[in-house]
């Protein structure tokens, strides 16, 4: 779902290191978390003691960090240590801590969707039933065919292109949709030039090229590039000083994976979310949009349901609501409106076909077990 080990190999050998885009020193120091005891929040004692000893028996492998947020309150926080990556290039093994940046890989999806919302907001980016391929005026081939102008915004807002992707090949595939479009010499013409498989709108297939349309927009209606955009409209009002936004091979930013941010931080964005885009008295994303984009716009399976570049499901254990963001190698940020709570993990099970497992485990058997107070 994410750009992998291996392509960033691939990468690696052609251009060198991939540089992050790393925020200005000068931007707002990080805001500390007030901190409540996980009895106060409702949860057992030894929430976290359990955890630790999981981890201690090998049970929960891969595991970097799990932070809690409840009723905008840090209930816990564990870190680890484990072998991990920045963008598929190898970082060893790390000591994780409070202050380590963490690949989110997919997670920044859901993010660009928040900042989607921000400019469509401020007349920056265009309208939901905007045929896409008019805000691409260089392709007149493209916005000359009758079936490319079915495509609209809200169709990459929700996956729905209609064309062919496919990210289920093994990475080191060629005809792995996201290869192709990281090693084209035209990512955007390539995401929108694919055959169509069925009719935009009308069926959901997981498609990271999506959201490289979405970020271009941005960029495009704002002037500015993504990181820029995101900086002022979200990151500095969150005071979230320390985050990275890695580059691809065109040297954009990877729109789709290419987040590094503190699990504190990442929790800021679940906490916003939970506010109804507010922080701190401010509305930084649109209360409607947020509505809109948290609403279930296409079937993925018989469990899972997606929104504009969010997840969206019921819990198991409580059989209440949740939206999430779900990154490669099992990061998560889970948000729970009906229990004003917000989960951040963090793994390093990238490219295994089952890091869904981790997390999962973790928020079921763990976290939610936990809870004696719903």
């Amino acid at each position: 779902m994410a750009a992998t080990s291996t392509l960033l190999r691939f990468v690696f050998a052609l251009v060198g290191p991939l540089m992050p885009l790393t925020l200005s020193s000068q931007s707002a120091t990080a805001e500390s978390w007030q901190s409540i005891t996980p009895e106060a929040a409702g949860f057992q004692s030894d929430v976290a003691e359990k955890l630790d000893a999981a981890v201690g028996e090998g049970k929960l492998d891969g595991l970097h960090s799990v932070l809690v947020v409840r009723n905008g309150k840090l209930v816990f926080e564990r870190y680890y240590e484990g072998l991990d990556e920045r963008w598929g290039r190898s970082l060893s093994l790390v000591r994780f801590d409070a202050e380590t940046k963490h690949d989110l890989r997919s997670v920044s999806k859901s993010i660009v969707g928040l900042l989607y919302g921000i400019a469509l907001q401020e007349g920056l980016a265009p309208a939901l039933d905007a045929p896409i391929v008019d805000s691409f005026p260089e392709y007149k081939d493209l916005a000359a065919d009758s079936d490319r102008r079915r495509m609209t915004v809200a169709d990459a807002l929700t996956m729905r292109l209609g064309t062919q992707w496919n990210e289920s090949l093994p990475y080191d595939d060629p005809n792995n949709s996201e290869i192709a479009m990281e090693f084209s010499p035209d990512r955007y013409r390539f995401v929108l030039d694919r055959p169509f498989a069925t009719k935009p709108g009308t069926q959901w297939q997981y498609n990271g090229g999506t959201t490289a349309l979405l970020a271009k927009l941005i960029a495009r209606g704002s002037g500015k590039p993504l990181f820029d955009f995101a900086r002022d409209k979200l990151f500095d009002p969150l005071g979230i000083s320390d985050v990275e936004w890695v580059k691809g091979i065109d040297g954009e930013a990877a729109a789709a994976s290419g987040l590094r941010m503190r699990p504190r931080d990442l929790a800021k964005i679940g906490q916003v979310v939970l506010n109804r885009g507010q922080w701190n008295g401010k509305q930084l994303v649109p209360e409607d949009w947020l509505a809109e984009s948290l609403t279930p716009r296409a079937r993925v399976d018989d469990i899972l349901e997606y929104g504009y570049q969010w997840w969206l499901g019921t819990s198991p254990v409580t059989g209440e609501p949740w939206m999430a963001a779900f990154g490669n190698g099992g990061q998560r940020l889970m948000i729970m409106p009906n229990f004003d709570l917000a989960i951040v993990i963090t793994a390093g099970n990238y490219n295994q076909p089952g890091d869904w497992r981790l997390p999962v485990t973790v928020i079921v058997d763990y976290v939610l077990a936990a809870l004696v107070r719903p």
